[in-house]
């Protein structure tokens, strides 16, 4: 279960191997500093930052921001070499498991999801998926949860593609009704799903809590269908790990997405749903 509502992670592939990138990058910035004949100390002082940060990105322990390396470069005198390293350091910014979901996202044709414990990170407001990694047990460190945000928001980027892919969603009634990280925060997250609802290529749909058959008691569903007719999806239930294409798994999942759909309220009938209980928040 994904208990701070990581939906990429059963997406998760290979060891991510970016650790290699980011102490390359340190080194290179000791490198540089020590050939300038600049000491620790003076370098922090220079660049406006604590001493402490110098050398956590110098061992590769933190990630340097771009604008960290703008101003490495200008106060080494780099002429350039560090911060091109800016692009190298943005994917290491991410995790693999998110890189590697938003690479299938964004060749994705049609993206069907059910979730029953979270809201659908395509879903989410910056609000609340900071909500989520906020109270994940064991705690991240606030650079953790500013990295994973930041990773999550750069997959909204599905909702401006042209030609619009079909997004549909399935959201479980109490995945509506909890107010994570506060009232204003499920408030304000209700009308961000009212705003992408009207959007003609989503469907949002409700699945209420008194349902008497529910063909999702298997846990999430989610299927991406690409242009040349493959698709790849995962499920909760299927114990297989990453993202599976063989198309006797695939047939099961669409054949319960396909009824956990048709038991659900339709798109217009949860948007009718979802504006009451924003009434009621």
């Amino acid at each position: 279960m994904n208990v701070d509502g990581a939906d990429e992670a059963s997406w998760e592939g290979p060891e991510d191997e970016t650790q290699a990138v980011v102490e390359a990058v340190g080194r290179q910035l000791k490198l540089w500093r020590k050939a300038a004949g600049m000491r620790p100390a003076e370098f922090a002082a220079l660049m406006g930052y604590g001493e402490n940060l110098i050398y956590k990105i110098e061992r590769g322990v933190r990630i340097p921001r771009p604008e960290f390396l703008d101003k490495a470069d200008s106060v080494l005198g780099a002429g350039g070499k560090i911060a091109a390293m800016k692009k190298d350091v943005e994917q290491a910014t991410y995790p693999k498991r998110v890189r590697d979901l938003a690479k299938l996202e964004a060749q994705a044709v049609e993206l069907g999801a059910y979730s029953n414990h979270n809201l659908h990170g395509l879903l989410q407001t910056e609000e609340y998926t900071t909500a989520l990694f906020e109270m994940r047990r064991p705690a991240y460190s606030q650079d953790e949860v500013d990295r994973l945000v930041a990773s999550r928001m750069t997959r909204l980027s599905i909702f401006d593609r042209e030609p619009a892919p079909a997004l549909m969603f399935v959201q479980e009634e109490a995945t509506l009704r909890r107010p994570l990280g506060g009232t204003m925060v499920l408030r304000r997250q209700l009308e961000r799903l009212l705003e992408v609802g009207q959007l003609r290529n989503v469907e949002i749909q409700v699945m209420p809590t008194d349902r008497e058959d529910h063909a999702g008691m298997g846990g999430e569903i989610e299927i991406l269908k690409f242009g040349d007719g493959s698709a790849v999806g995962r499920s909760d239930d299927l114990s297989v790990p990453g993202p599976m294409s063989d198309p006797k798994h695939l047939r099961i999942l669409e054949l319960r997405y396909g009824i956990i759909r048709s038991q659900a309220l339709t798109p217009r009938e949860s948007l009718a749903f979802i504006e009451k209980l924003r009434g009621e928040t």
